[in-house]
């Protein structure tokens, strides 16, 4: 069986592969191109950041593996590769010691001037008095995200002898001690540490997070390292704060297109590398002995355990395991959005055999920032990864729900542990909530947008709500506004033609002195 490396990567993997049998092909010079159409008997195929598009995939009929040797895989369109039975895969933590150190060299590199020292030097120039440096140790750094990289980022500053402040949404404050940063809030880094880290997702979570608010908070001096995605950082407000007087030190390794271009930051960050995080001779060698032993399982003995694109099986639906991602998004923000502690799913009836199928799309909907795509097993590892225990428990036998799922998120809130449960099913094709805490037979259908208020049940509250909505020129397309006698309360449902805004949410919430209120568009 032929493998095809069509990229720069440590020869270890042609070296694991040939010796297992393979058929291996290994040419970084050839474009993909002409690669793949010399050579269309090719059953595996290993890529760093090479595209793999539809076009790519045609080209070798007989392709059955895809793997990337790193950790994204946006440059392999894997839901075509779905289409035709091919599996894709990654490599993830691979690169993660290579990140880490980097933010190290670009520390050093800032503080001390190595780059524009080694050019005016070089130039005939002797800018000693200019060039005075500060020292890493004994500063205090923030890292925000506590994942494999900012684990290491941990230990690698130990030996500076750094105070290492931690924020990690989804990490328990025990846990971040046990790692060896102490526990803080965003506000908190910025406002302290001398050195700020980044190593959180990227997408609508995350876009512009560091904007002119948490700037401001930061020291004069302070610096600031970005090496997660492009897109965290409002670079213009760096420019804003820098404009009014304000020294801050930025230095960036991700832009928006990995390629030759004038990039959007050259004229804000004081270090600028062309995304070399990963590009260390260890990690490549590390994900090439990755990527090779796991085409090599892949092959012999239909290890499917990293595969990205899984299929589900046949007679499953898909809108079951939509219903499981929409339940976990509606679940996390009906608790507030607080770290998650726990999860546990309940299976009835049909589903309780597809389980493990369910866990990929409930860490999607319950984890802002979550991989998507995930095999069952991974899907596992990285609930775990982000600190939360995961249980699918047997249902009662006394309680019958058809083919339904009831979800259970234990959050942390002031140093306890509170929990929501939300139960929902697909009716006629549907997914929909039938119950969220103690508010049952509501049968409010998940997709599209939905405003869901709480609030003491008294004569005029659905007036008062409508009445706000309308002058918003919103329709309510369905509501239902169930009571619990228990605590006097009643729970409102509202499916809107378009999405309610913030400010609009804001409003009705404070006309009816709701107890929750939030906005979900699904």
């Amino acid at each position: 069986m032929k493998i095809l490396i069509p990229t720069k990567l440590d020869k270890a993997a042609a070296a694991t592969l040939s010796a297992a049998g393979y058929d291996v092909v290994q040419d970084d010079s050839t474009p993909i191109e002409e690669l793949v159409a010399a050579h269309p008997d090719t059953v595996g195929l290993i890529v760093r950041s090479e595209k793999v598009t539809p076009a790519i995939i045609d080209s070798m009929p007989g392709l059955k593996c895809v793997i990337r040797a790193g950790a994204g895989y946006d440059n392999i369109d894997y839901v075509y590769a779905r289409t035709k039975g091919i599996d894709v895969m990654n490599t993830p933590g691979a690169n993660s010691n290579a990140v880490a150190e980097e933010v190290i060299a670009m520390i050093l590199a800032a503080y001390r001037y190595v780059v524009p020292a080694d050019v005016t030097t070089r130039a005939g120039e002797w800018n000693k008095k200019k060039y005075m440096g500060r020292e890493l140790t004994r500063k205090t750094v923030g890292i925000l995200g506590l994942g494999n990289i900012g684990r290491l980022l941990v230990k690698r500053l130990q030996g500076f002898e750094c105070t290492v402040l931690g924020y990690d949404h989804f990490l328990s404050k025990q846990r971040a001690l046990n790692i060896g940063a102490t526990p803080a809030t965003i506000d908190e880094i910025f406002a302290q540490a001398d050195i700020i880290s980044l190593h959180v997702p990227g997408g609508p979570a995350t876009k512009g997070l560091v904007d002119d608010r948490l700037i401001s908070l930061m020291k004069d001096g302070a610096m600031l390292v970005n090496c997660s995605r492009y897109g965290v950082v409002d670079e213009d407000a760096i420019r804003r704060a820098r404009a009014a007087g304000k020294n801050i030190t930025y230095c960036t390794d991700v832009h928006p297109k990995d390629t030759a271009a004038q990039q959007p930051s050259t004229d804000v960050a004081d270090v600028m590398l062309p995304h070399l995080g990963a590009n260390t001779r260890e990690a490549n060698k590390l994900a090439a002995m990755r990527a090779a032993s796991q085409m090599e399982a892949y092959f012999s003995s239909g290890d499917t355990t990293c595969v990205i694109n899984a299929e589900k099986p046949g007679d499953l639906s898909a809108a079951h395991l939509q219903l499981s991602a929409m339940l976990g998004k509606l679940c996390y923000h009906a608790g507030g959005c607080k770290p998650i502690r726990k999860i546990e799913c309940t299976f009835y009836n049909n589903l309780r055999s597809y389980r493990k199928w369910f866990t990929p799309w409930i860490l999607q909907g319950t984890v802002p920032g979550a991989e998507h795509g995930l095999m069952p097993a991974a899907a596992e590892a990285s609930i775990r990864e982000h600190g939360i225990v995961y249980k699918a428990r047997e249902p009662m036998d006394d309680k019958l729900y058809d083919d339904a799922l009831t979800l259970d998120i234990y959050m942390e809130e002031n140093g306890e542990q509170k929990i929501t449960s939300v139960r929902g099913m697909v009716v006629d094709g549907v997914p929909v909530v039938s119950r969220i805490g103690c508010f049952d037979h509501l049968y409010a259908s998940l997709p599209g947008h939905t405003l869901v208020l709480r609030y003491e049940d008294r004569p005029g509250v659905i007036a008062i709500i409508g009445q706000i909505i309308s002058q918003a020129g919103i329709n309510i397309e369905n509501m239902v506004a169930p009571r619990d006698h228990e605590s006097g309360d009643s729970l409102a449902v509202i499916k809107t033609d378009k999405p309610v805004t913030e400010e609009q949410k804001e409003l009705i919430a404070k006309a009816i002195a709701a107890k929750l209120s939030f906005t979900l568009s699904l």
